[in-house]
């Protein structure tokens, strides 16, 4: 049977933290026989409007959707929100009694924290938001570009979501899909700009 996989949209969210998964488990969708169906979910379903305005629809509801067996839990600006957000945890929550993995991206972690699905786990998050969630003292944090912890999978922020979602592809269905996935993206980052000091981040 193939998995089902639900990507989380909420308002806010950072646009690549859940296109990024979209594009790696709806290519190996195509490339690997009965690997996985991929649904974008919102709390209300229809259209998302993102960090960067990107504007998305939804494919289902929290009510609507079937049980995930994958649930991915985006970052941005909107977790500040959606870690207070009843019907998101609530749903969390629910899936994740059943679900094969509860991962996130960038600071989505802060979301599976308020749900209960990080206490005393390790974790990690968007560099920046690392003594932020360091100060909760419920999730061991560490600086990794992602991080397994057997059911749940976090990783850091914003483009690490591919390389997770990439590392499950290949713990779920083999390292071979999983470069066979690489190769059909295109992803091998070669950035400009290496040797260049980073300036100041703005405040």
């Amino acid at each position: 049977m193939p998995r089902n996989i639900a990507i989380v949209a909420f308002e806010g969210a950072e646009e690549l933290d859940f296109v990024g998964p979209w594009e790696v488990f709806t290519m190996a969708a195509v490339l690997i026989p009965d690997s996985c169906s991929v649904q974008l979910v919102s709390e209300r379903g229809g259209e998302v409007r993102c960090a960067k305005g990107l504007r998305v629809i939804a494919d289902h509801s929290f009510e609507s959707v079937s049980a995930p067996d994958i649930v991915v839990v985006p970052g941005g600006q909107g977790t500040r929100v959606e870690s207070l957000n009843p019907a998101m945890l609530a749903f969390l929550a629910k899936s994740a009694q059943t679900a094969e993995l509860m991962t996130s991206v960038c600071t989505g972690s802060f979301v599976l924290e308020k749900a209960g699905l990080l206490t005393g786990k390790r974790a990690t998050t968007h560099w920046a938001s690392m003594d932020r969630l360091r100060a909760l003292g419920t999730v061991n944090v560490v600086e990794e570009r992602w991080l397994d912890e057997g059911k749940v999978i976090t990783s850091s922020g914003v483009s690490s979501g591919i390389d997770m979602a990439l590392y499950i592809t290949g713990r779920l269905w083999g390292a071979g899909n999983a470069r066979l996935v690489q190769k059909a993206m295109e992803y091998f980052p070669e950035p400009p700009y290496q040797d260049t000091p980073i300036p100041e981040w703005p405040r």
